[in-house]
């Protein structure tokens, strides 16, 4: 281990940030600390995505979508809202690929004439934003239905060869902290817009979970048959899915099941 002072400190400070994402409990927490991290190495603008159910060649219902950023609105109305994203070269090398990737490869793209006139656009787009020079994460995969990745798009006025130098120096210590941030939050509760269950909602969904019957739920909560149901179908609902089956699939891919403490 080296004695030097300098290499020391830089060691601690490293290990204390990853201890505290490690803390986090929650994703908002985790994103706060991540972004503030990132900020130390010139990526002031992060864009981070996750899906549990693409099929290779959709990303699913937007309202699946997990998306942190701290992109100003008047950006993501375009990218998010406008769903620009879906002809976005970096989305597009991130679905098909797994790793690290700089920026530089846009020009590439260019260059050789793969971009589609949709593609193009986007690039001009974030040009015209100044989000021109970053760097790519797409995560490694467990299951083929699901797929997470981020933009690290770095600050006003550095150009790709400085980032590319940034990442020459650190790159090692920026994978891992974005790495470790897409496990956390894979351990975190989160819930898309309308999808949230209530207590009684998540509660019957784990006793099902548990292979218990309408009628050993009814027992085990204390309520009639027709009340479990009824949580059930509401259950279904919120989560925008036709069987309880589904329903319990995708609370659980939620972290919305079985967890110490939900906020509200």
């Amino acid at each position: 281990m080296s004695s030097d002072p300098n290499t020391n400190a830089v060691s601690e400070a490293l290990e204390g940030r990853l201890l505290r994402l490690t803390l986090c409990d929650t994703i908002e927490q985790a994103w706060s600390t991540h972004c503030a991290t990132m900020a130390e190495y010139g990526f002031t603008r992060l864009l981070y995505g996750f899906t549990r159910f693409w099929s290779g060649a959709s990303l699913g219902d937007p309202e699946d979508f997990l998306v942190l950023t701290n992109l100003e609105k008047k950006y993501t109305d375009r990218f998010i809202g406008d769903a620009m994203y879906r002809d976005a070269p970096m989305v597009r090398w991130s679905l098909e690929n797994e790793g690290v990737v700089s920026w530089r490869i846009l020009g590439q793209m260019q260059a050789s004439g793969v971009l589609t006139e949709a593609e193009r656009k986007v690039v001009a787009f974030n040009r015209s934003q100044d989000v021109t020079a970053g760097y790519s994460i797409s995560f490694r995969s467990v299951s083929r239905r699901a797929k997470g990745a981020i933009a690290l798009m770095a600050r006003s006025g550095l150009e790709q060869d400085e980032v590319d130098e940034i990442w020459n120096r650190h790159g090692a210590a920026i994978e891992l902290f974005n790495n470790i941030l897409h496990l956390k939050i894979l351990t975190l509760p989160y819930t898309p817009q309308n999808q949230s269950l209530t207590p009684r909602q998540r509660e019957a969904l784990e006793w099902v979970g548990d292979g218990k019957t309408t009628a050993d739920i009814a027992a085990l909560m204390g309520l009639t048959a027709a009340t479990v149901e009824k949580h059930l179908r509401l259950a279904r609902a919120a989560l925008n899915v036709e069987t309880t089956a589904q329903a319990v699939l995708k609370a659980a891919f939620q972290n919305q099941m079985f967890v110490l403490d939900l906020r509200g």
